[in-house]
Protein backbone atom coordinates (compact mmCIF):
# COMPACT_ATOMS: atom_id res chain seq x y z
CA UNK A 1 0.00 0.00 0.00
CA UNK A 2 2.54 2.48 0.73
CA UNK A 3 3.76 2.29 -3.06
CA UNK A 4 0.58 3.50 -4.15
CA UNK A 5 0.86 6.22 -1.28
CA UNK A 6 3.69 8.23 -2.80
CA UNK A 7 3.25 11.05 -4.16
CA UNK A 8 4.74 11.00 -7.58
CA UNK A 9 1.84 7.97 -7.85
CA UNK A 10 -0.75 9.98 -6.72
CA UNK A 11 0.32 12.93 -9.09
CA UNK A 12 0.73 10.98 -12.42
CA UNK A 13 -2.83 9.23 -11.45
CA UNK A 14 -4.50 12.97 -10.78
CA UNK A 15 -3.14 13.84 -14.05
CA UNK A 16 -4.39 10.41 -16.07
CA UNK A 17 -7.55 11.09 -14.64
CA UNK A 18 -7.35 14.66 -16.16
CA UNK A 19 -6.80 13.50 -19.29
CA UNK A 20 -9.51 10.43 -19.19
CA UNK A 21 -12.10 13.19 -18.17
CA UNK A 22 -11.12 15.78 -21.12
CA UNK A 23 -11.53 13.06 -23.53
CA UNK A 24 -14.92 12.08 -21.87
CA UNK A 25 -16.02 15.79 -22.48
CA UNK A 26 -14.36 15.49 -26.34
CA UNK A 27 -16.80 12.40 -26.47
CA UNK A 28 -20.06 13.83 -25.00
CA UNK A 29 -19.44 16.82 -27.69
CA UNK A 30 -18.53 14.73 -30.16
CA UNK A 31 -22.35 12.47 -29.29
CA UNK A 32 -20.07 9.17 -29.10
CA UNK A 33 -21.98 7.39 -26.59
CA UNK A 34 -19.80 4.38 -26.84
CA UNK A 35 -16.43 6.02 -25.43
CA UNK A 36 -18.88 8.06 -23.46
CA UNK A 37 -20.12 5.06 -21.56
CA UNK A 38 -16.97 3.66 -21.01
CA UNK A 39 -15.23 6.78 -20.01
CA UNK A 40 -18.20 8.16 -17.56
CA UNK A 41 -17.27 4.89 -15.75
CA UNK A 42 -13.55 4.95 -15.68
CA UNK A 43 -13.39 8.84 -14.57
CA UNK A 44 -16.14 8.02 -11.94
CA UNK A 45 -14.36 5.01 -10.27
CA UNK A 46 -10.85 6.46 -10.91
CA UNK A 47 -12.26 9.91 -8.68
CA UNK A 48 -13.29 7.62 -6.27
CA UNK A 49 -10.33 5.27 -5.56
CA UNK A 50 -8.42 9.03 -6.46
CA UNK A 51 -10.54 10.26 -3.17
CA UNK A 52 -9.78 6.87 -0.94
CA UNK A 53 -5.97 7.34 -1.68
CA UNK A 54 -5.70 10.77 -1.29
CA UNK A 55 -7.67 10.63 2.28
CA UNK A 56 -5.06 8.19 3.02
CA UNK A 57 -2.08 9.77 2.04
CA UNK A 58 -3.43 12.74 3.99
CA UNK A 59 -3.60 10.37 7.22
CA UNK A 60 -0.24 9.37 6.27
CA UNK A 61 1.37 12.89 6.17
CA UNK A 62 2.96 12.27 2.52
CA UNK A 63 0.45 15.11 1.04
CA UNK A 64 -0.78 18.21 3.00
CA UNK A 65 -4.57 18.47 4.09
CA UNK A 66 -5.69 21.33 1.63
CA UNK A 67 -4.32 18.71 -1.46
CA UNK A 68 -6.13 16.25 -0.41
CA UNK A 69 -9.37 18.79 -0.01
CA UNK A 70 -8.84 19.81 -3.39
CA UNK A 71 -8.64 16.20 -4.53
CA UNK A 72 -11.45 14.75 -2.86
CA UNK A 73 -14.34 17.35 -2.32
CA UNK A 74 -13.33 19.98 -4.56
CA UNK A 75 -12.41 18.11 -7.11
CA UNK A 76 -15.96 16.18 -7.02
CA UNK A 77 -16.94 19.82 -8.66
CA UNK A 78 -13.92 20.56 -10.91
CA UNK A 79 -12.05 17.28 -11.61
CA UNK A 80 -8.75 19.64 -13.35
CA UNK A 81 -8.90 20.79 -9.09
CA UNK A 82 -6.31 17.77 -7.83
CA UNK A 83 -4.22 18.05 -10.93
CA UNK A 84 -3.80 21.94 -10.67
CA UNK A 85 -3.23 21.13 -6.86
CA UNK A 86 -0.52 18.19 -7.51
CA UNK A 87 1.05 20.67 -9.88
CA UNK A 88 1.14 23.99 -7.23
CA UNK A 89 2.37 21.36 -4.40
CA UNK A 90 5.35 20.23 -6.92
CA UNK A 91 6.11 23.88 -7.68
CA UNK A 92 6.12 24.38 -3.76
CA UNK A 93 8.56 21.65 -3.15
CA UNK A 94 11.00 22.73 -5.79
CA UNK A 95 11.25 26.21 -5.12
CA UNK A 96 12.06 24.94 -1.17
CA UNK A 97 14.71 23.16 -2.51
CA UNK A 98 16.11 26.09 -4.59
CA UNK A 99 16.45 28.46 -1.91
CA UNK A 100 19.77 28.92 -0.21
CA UNK A 101 19.93 27.57 3.50
CA UNK A 102 20.98 30.13 6.20
CA UNK A 103 24.45 31.81 5.79
CA UNK A 104 26.57 30.35 8.85
CA UNK A 105 29.64 32.33 9.93
CA UNK A 106 32.82 30.59 10.75
CA UNK A 107 34.19 31.72 13.77
CA UNK A 108 37.79 30.98 14.46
Amino acid sequence: MSLILRRDVLRYASYTLSVVYAVLLWAAITDREDIVSVLGWVHGIGWIVMSLLCLAAVRRRVIPMWLGVMVAVVGGVGPFAGSIGFYLEERKIRDQSRQPGPVVEKVS
